[in-house]
């Protein structure tokens, strides 16, 4: 079998959880469920980041030490997990001795080894970002992008690792593997980078300035420089699971590719004598009327509320549809209920309601067996095949959102299929060949709709699991198996009913205004 170890970033605890963190989970979730379906041995690994100035300030500003500050935040994101249907094997925290361990140990080989020296720094710091700037960071007119916050001037002593005399390795690396980085665009924007030469990495602050991080093992009058010690965590959690590492994908937003993921993190792994994942997935950011939402700018999300209103999959559903990896999306409550309403509600919901329903009315709500197939039947079977031909390759190149059309239009075509065939007309019929095709009909039917829920189940969990239940169907281990059109729910019994996407209730009216006296 196969190892598959997948990650997302570990989300800084600096703030609660929103719509960019919970996307990140729902893609990784659903990738990680896809392997899972072909056969590999996943292993999904998600956490928090818990050390660095920001949180340090923000325990501060709050009067509760550091270490009750992360605990409390990172129950947040641990929440969310369950809340969301994610699959995860493993939640790290960058606290936990386990990580610290690890962490010490890179950082005590590479010192023993000549990576790590110790020189004074003078020059521009952004507490925000928590890293040191250059020039080159600049706006055109001299000033600092808003995204650095407050920039002050320093002058300290501190450790750094010699990132420079590894450039070439990093390019070489590259150009060996143009599919490292997907979307392929953004391994083009990680080379233009690398074209000005790097300088060696700060990996430490000072414990007068900095006291929440990792010590230094060589010297523990600094703690580790936070992105050090951040992304070490991928090897940290599985460094005693045999047959783990390397990672196969790395699933982070594209705000942190460059350079920590792309140039940083790669180098690290090469120094100290470890092997590089198969790739980066980085993807875009979700916008709100063409801005992007962040706690900062106040427009963020909850994804907690459309979850609590319209469950888990249905918000999973939509962020995988709306969203081609890699790019970035819009998210409005308008388009969410666009594509709640026509695609889950009136079309899948529609088609369990009339297959259950019309088992129910016509066949004693026991699935017949299908008789002779006619060019309709057979123009469906069709469809099947080339749908599912069609959406395995894409779900393995992460193409997800058009995996899904292709779904969404095979069973546009099974409702059409009903229209067309009308058993609640073949019902009235006592015509043998009318019952035949009736038998026939809902036959279809119900396969149809068993097939399309396994397709999306790595999507849907939850609701797969409903229909198979009302259909009386319990899914067999190996998932390409189930999506051969068969005889699999002949003579099964199903439940005379299931309600999946209820309506939204309509916002309430405004109260009319009072008239005024004459």
């Amino acid at each position: 079998m196969p190892s598959f170890y997948i990650t997302t970033a570990i989300d800084y605890v600096n703030g609660s959880p929103h719509l960019g963190h919970a996307y990140e989970k729902v893609l990784t979730d659903v990738i990680a469920r896809f392997r899972r379906q072909m056969g590999d041995k996943v292993h999904f690994l998600t956490g928090v980041d818990e050390h660095g100035q920001k949180v340090q300030a923000s325990a501060k500003k709050r009067g509760i030490p550091p270490q009750q500050f992360v605990d409390e935040v990172s129950a947040e994101f641990r929440a969310l997990l369950p809340k969301l249907n994610i699959s995860n094997d493993d939640f790290i925290r960058t606290t936990e001795p386990r990580h610290k361990k690890v962490v010490g140990d890179v950082l005590q080989q590479l010192f023993d080894k000549g990576e790590i020296y110790q020189a004074e720094y003078k020059g521009f710091y952004s507490t925000r970002q928590e890293q040191f700037l250059q020039d080159k960071d600049r706006n055109p007119d001299g000033t600092w992008p808003e995204i650095f916050g407050d920039v002050s001037e320093i002058t300290e002593k501190n450790y750094f690792f010699k990132l420079k005399q590894y450039q070439d390795w990093l390019v070489n690396f590259l150009t060996k593997n143009p599919d490292f980085i997907f979307p392929a665009f953004r391994q083009k924007q990680v080379s233009e980078f690398l074209k000005d030469p790097l300088n060696d990495l700060c990996i430490s602050r000072p414990k007068e300035r900095l006291e929440w991080g990792i010590p230094l093992p060589f010297d523990e009058g600094y703690v580790t420089y936070v992105w050090f010690d951040a992304l070490i965590n991928y090897y940290s959690a599985v460094v005693d699971q045999p047959g783990v590492w390397p990672a196969t994908f790395h699933v982070i937003g594209k705000d942190i590719l460059v350079p920590p993921h792309a140039v940083y993190w790669p180098i690290m792994l090469h120094a100290a004598g470890l092997p590089l994942p198969k790739g980066i997935i980085a993807h875009g950011w979700w916008l709100q009327r063409g801005a992007k939402m962040s706690k900062s700018t106040g427009n963020a999300l909850n994804p907690l509320d459309l979850v609590t209103e319209f469950g888990a999959d249905a918000f999973r559903y939509f962020l995988i549809r709306e969203m081609n990896v890699g790019q970035d999306s819009d998210f409005t409550r308008e388009q969410f209920l666009v594509r709640y309403n026509s695609e889950l509600a009136n079309n899948l919901g529609n088609l369990v309601n009339r297959t259950l329903n019309m088992t129910t009315r016509f066949a004693a709500g026991a699935v017949p067996a299908a008789g002779t197939l006619e060019e309709l039947d057979l123009s469906l079977r069709a469809l099947w095949e080339k749908t599912r031909d069609e959406v395995i390759p894409l779900c393995e190149g992460f193409q997800f959102h058009t995996a899904l059309e292709r779904a969404m239009i095979f069973l546009t075509e099974t409702n059409q299929y009903i229209e067309k065939r009308a058993p609640w007309k073949l019902g009235k019929s006592t015509d043998a060949k009318d019952q035949a095709l009736l038998r026939t009909s809902l036959a279809t039917m119900a396969e149809a709709l068993r097939l399309a829920v396994a397709l999306i189940q790595h999507v849907t969990p939850s609701t797969t699991e409903k229909i198979n239940n009302v259909l009386g169907h319990k899914a067999g281990a190996v998932w390409r198996d189930e999506l051969v059109w068969g005889g699999k729910l002949t003579g099964v019994k199903v439940a005379e009913s299931l309600v999946l996407f209820p309506r939204p209730a309509p916002p309430a009216a405004e109260a009319p205004a009072p008239k005024k006296k004459a």
